[in-house]
């Protein structure tokens, strides 16, 4: 909408892109007339002028020449009759001459002035030939205009009476559906999908319903893949659920949820999705794949055209995820042999300690009763004496026992434990 003011009252007012148009049509013809009679009636000003004055200039020339030969022939009079009758004769080729050029002044001048009237009907013939030419291109441009916006209309009109005829069919078939039928259609739906596609893209994948329902429940779908070793790569339950748009009680995603996780866990599922066409107005599930695990672990709300979207999502981030998984369980292996052992070690250390600390008791019992019954074994006691110092000495090495000791000048070793220390 455009807002135009009047130029004698100063009011404005709004007129649309038509209206406007038109009003501006309006204007330019009514200029385009009013400048095509103005140039005419300048045209004929102007050769009206001009008749006048060549009109007022030959009247004048004339006139300014008569005198002159009144004036002379009142001279002529006082000479003789032969010269009165010569100059007569004279003067009277002379007007007779004037006459003459006065003749030809007459018709220069209707010349001139056709001249300047063909030239200005040219000029005007010329500006109704272009006005009737712009009327044409208008004339032509509206009658395309028309006819476009006709054939648009008509396809706007079959497409929305295509679309009610649709929506009506729609909804009688799922007035004639019971819950339990949209459910099994949504459930068909989705199966087909995957097997479309279950060939080329999940060739080893096992997707089939979920009829296990010892605990009292069970979901609509389990999908499971395992690599060439029989690992487990992924697991999902799915859960399908549909209404119809005369269902008097409409059902809410979260309603089902709590329901789902329970399969989920029962059959050792790592993920759980909830393929829903429920709250069919809500932004947020319309938008695409809603993660849930603020609610349940591992969840998902998905619509139909995402069902297989999701299972290829989480079917590569779990096969990128193995990669890692198996470099740690190797860096694991490699920790738990070097952890290995060192407890071999520390259990060496500990059974000659304890070895160490029986023998100790034995020789000092031993001393004692030779103390007491035979002092004269001196030499004796002086030998288990020195074999004592050295078990003490012994023990203190093999407490000095490290592993660095251990890795000197065993580049292997030393590698073995620098990884683990890296690693811890």
């Amino acid at each position: 909408m455009n807002e135009i003011i009047c130029p004698n009252c100063k009011k404005a007012f709004k007129v649309d892109e038509a209206g406007f148009a038109d009003i501006l049509k309006q204007v330019r013809d009514h200029q385009f007339q009013e400048e095509l009679e103005n140039r005419l009636s300048l045209a004929e000003k102007e050769k009206e002028s001009a008749i006048k004055l060549a009109e007022a200039n030959l009247k004048n020339k004339l006139q300014e020449e008569l005198a002159q030969k009144d004036k002379e022939l009142l001279e002529l009079k006082a000479k003789s009759e032969k010269d009165l009758a010569e100059k007569l004769a004279q003067k009277e080729a002379e007007l007779a001459n004037a006459k003459a050029k006065l003749e030809n002044a007459e018709t220069e001048k209707k010349l001139s002035v056709t001249e300047a009237i063909q030239k200005i009907e040219k000029e005007r013939d010329a500006f109704a030939n272009e006005l009737k030419t712009k009327e044409l291109e208008k004339q032509n441009i509206e009658s395309t205009l028309k006819q476009q916006f006709t054939t648009e209309l008509q396809n706007k009109d079959t497409i929305i009476k295509y679309k009610e005829e649709e929506i009506a069919r729609i909804k009688d078939m799922k007035a004639k559906l019971s819950t339990k039928m949209i459910g099994e259609t949504l459930e068909l739906h989705c199966e087909n999908e995957f097997n479309k596609i279950r060939s080329m893209a999940f060739p080893k994948a096992y997707f089939e319903k979920d009829n296990d329902a010892k605990s009292g429940s069970k979901g609509d779908y389990i999908y499971r893949e395992n690599d060439e070793h029989g690992n487990e790569i992924i697991s999902i339950m799915f859960e399908m659920k549909n209404e119809s748009d005369a269902t008097a009680t409409k059902k809410r995603n979260e309603d089902f949820l709590k329901e789902l996780d329970k399969d989920r866990t029962e059959k050792k599922c790592e993920y759980a999705i909830l393929v829903s066409m429920l709250e069919s107005e809500s932004e947020l599930y319309n938008t695409g794949i809603v993660d849930m695990s603020h609610r349940f672990p591992k969840m998902f709300v998905v619509r139909p055209q995402f069902f297989i979207q999701i299972i290829t999502l989480l079917r590569n981030a779990t096969l990128n995820s193995m990669q890692y998984k198996a470099e740690l369980a190797l860096v694991k292996s490699q920790n738990i042999d070097i952890t290995n052992f060192e407890e071999k070690m520390n259990k060496f250390k500990e059974g000659f300690a304890r070895n160490y600390d029986l023998a100790s008791r034995k020789f000092k019992e031993a001393i004692d009763g030779i103390d007491k019954t035979i002092k004269e074994l001196e030499k004796t006691k002086a030998a288990l004496m020195s074999s004592e110092n050295n078990l003490r000495l012994a023990n203190e090495k093999t407490e000095d026992l490290t592993i660095k000791k251990l890795t000197h000048n065993n580049p292997t070793m030393k590698a073995k434990f620098d990884a683990l220390g890296s690693i811890e």
